[in-house]
């Protein structure tokens, strides 16, 4: 499952420097996702274990099947990072009160979010028409910034129809359903037929929908050898992948259930910075600030950017350059360039 997020945020805040020690042995988590799968590649083929020795500790890489859980143990401190969206860190950890730090800025979507319609037609169509999606994840953000590109709203239509993803694509085959949104491989699956037309996807909104590793913040902090461990083994899968490297990338599409072919076309679609500036570079521009305040509103328009949140601004999200948007009181999201950078000048 990819990047549902959780209707309520964990009313949780873990005491004050709980992981604020130093130590050896750290644990990520990841789940199933074409720009997660090098997670499962770095434990797999020992370059996790090369990274994590140079500096003198271990980092376990484990693979969680159901996303949402990942991001719910990371909350209550069963991890030390995990995989996840930028729109998810926000409203899960950071909206509970975990200070979390974006470690990696691995991709963002580019093609793997649609908006699909049966028959001829166009977003201004989909007004009167129910909308299957699975609620409040990254389909239903998807509809909401679509329908706003055209002056419209979630208001104008029939009505929102929870879908799960398991569902999806047997619901568009039955005639009552007329339009969904949902992600790669089911968008791919459901435009093979031929009635289907594809009216919006995520490359129309490019760089809102990031893929993360996000770590807990005073752990990185205490332990900066765990944060240059990670950087120094994703970045060299990175070098792999960006070189073609069939068997790298077909162990990947094992492992996600496809085959080269079929993962080379959610790579398609996908914004991969497999160099480590330019991850750096989306990081710090100035696009990012607006993108998370944008995901801020919808999470606190549809009531899940944490507990009680008062407004959009509730939890505080600083950028490299150390500016903040929302409460500079309650900063619990970070984007930190620092070891994505000492991977781009080769000082890892």
């Amino acid at each position: 499952m990819k990047k549902l997020i959780s209707t309520t945020a964990i009313a949780m805040t873990v005491a004050s420097g709980a992981f604020a020690q130093e130590k050896t042995d750290f644990k990520l988590a990841w789940s199933i996702y074409v720009g997660w799968m090098p997670w499962g590649y770095l434990e797999d083929s020992g370059i996790m274990d090369k990274w994590a020795d140079k500096y003198g500790i271990t980092v376990e890489i484990v693979q969680i099947n159901d996303y949402i859980e990942s991001i719910n143990q990371y909350t209550a401190g069963q991890f030390d990072g995990v995989s996840a969206t930028n729109m998810d860190t926000l409203s899960i950890p950071s909206g509970g009160g975990v200070d979390t730090t974006a470690l990696i800025v691995g991709d963002y979507s580019n093609g793997n979010d649609a908006v699909i319609v049966k028959g001829d037609g166009d977003l201004a169509s989909l007004a009167g028409k129910p909308v299957n999606l699975v609620e409040l994840s990254v389909s239903h953000y998807l509809l909401a910034r679509g329908l706003d590109s055209i002056g419209l709203s979630e208001a104008d239509l029939a009505g929102v129809i929870n879908t799960s993803d398991a569902d999806m694509i047997a619901a568009f085959a039955t005639d009552d359903v007329e339009a969904v949104v949902t992600w790669n491989p089911l968008v791919s699956s459901i435009l093979e037929d031929p009635a289907a037309t594809k009216l919006f996807d995520s490359s129309d909104i490019p760089g809102e929908i990031i893929d993360l590793m996000v770590v807990n913040t005073e752990t990185l902090e205490a332990n900066p050898d765990f944060g240059k461990a990670v950087a120094g083994a994703w970045y060299e899968v990175m070098a792999l992948m960006a070189a073609g490297d069939e068997e790298v990338l077909t162990a990947m599409a094992e492992a996600s259930g496809t085959d080269l072919a079929g993962y080379q076309a959610q790579l398609d679609s996908t914004e991969m910075f497999y160099d480590p500036a330019s991850a750096v570079a989306f990081t710090e521009s100035a696009e990012l600030p607006a993108t998370m305040v944008s995901v801020a509103e919808f999470l606190f328009d549809k009531g899940i950017l944490g507990e009680g949140a008062p407004s959009a601004d509730f939890v505080g999200v600083e950028y490299p350059d150390g500016s903040i948007t929302g409460d500079a009181g309650n900063v619990q999201f970070r984007f930190d360039t620092t070891y994505m950078q000492m991977a781009a000048d080769g000082a890892l």
